[in-house]
């Protein structure tokens, strides 16, 4: 069968710019949402020897240059301790944007608050690659006969979205357990996460929950948590 083949093509629009959005969370351009693999957890510090673990009380800090996002990582860590029976203070529910972050003033928390541990978090790397791609592509297809035997004209409607831009982000976060007698780190972790974000999709943070989660689970099981 022989064909006429005429060809439309539909909106094809290429972005001239594209900004990457800004992170409520980490401070950083990259934002955490829709796909990501669970964390993978690395312990990079065996429970010392001469930890008076179990703990009860624990004061919660991550050090991140963006006071919200500090506040927003600290209440999970606490939402999932909570959740564990664990009595734990965020350390920006005892201060704001103008309080120093400095050791004397956690100390002045832990004494406060009467904390026998200190769980402290902070970002070790993150990379980020974004690339562009088409969304969306659909193409239509009209049949119709000619005057000629067997010819048949055949019309194809092409239409693509303007493109997007796609980011995949490795992070890595580190937590450290200290305790307050011996005043000396006793425990840590380590946690990778892989996260695949479309620039266009909502912001769900569901990374940062199961990297809270991931710290309070550890903890649990290494015996850290007197319940």
């Amino acid at each position: 069968m022989q064909l006429l083949i005429s060809r439309n093509e539909g909106c094809m629009v290429t972005p001239k710019s594209f900004c990457q959005r800004t992170l409520l969370l980490l401070g950083v351009a990259v934002a955490f949402a829709a796909c990501s693999t669970a964390p993978q957890i690395t312990r990079t510090q065996d429970l010392s020897e001469s930890a008076d673990a179990p703990y009860k009380k624990f004061l919660v800090i991550t050090l991140l240059s963006s006071f919200d996002s500090r506040r927003y990582v600290e209440d999970e860590v606490v939402k999932k301790l909570s959740e564990l029976g664990i009595d734990a203070v965020a350390s920006t529910s005892m201060m704001n944007t103008k309080t120093p972050v400095t050791r004397q003033t956690f100390l002045a928390m832990v004494e406060k608050i009467g904390a026998d541990a200190v769980v402290v978090t902070q970002l070790v790397s993150l990379a980020s690659k974004g690339t562009m791609k088409d969304m969306n592509p659909q193409s239509t297809y009209t049949f119709r006969p000619t005057y000629y035997y067997n010819v048949w004209s055949v019309e194809l409607d092409e239409y693509v979205e303007p493109q997007a831009a796609e980011f995949k982000h490795s992070l890595v976060l580190a937590t450290q357990l200290y305790s307050v007698r011996n005043q000396e780190a006793v425990w840590a972790i380590e946690s990778k996460s892989k996260i695949a974000q479309g620039f266009d999709e909502i912001k769900a943070f569901s990374v940062i929950s199961a990297e809270a989660k991931a710290i309070a689970t550890h903890l649990s099981r290494d015996g850290l948590l007197a319940k």
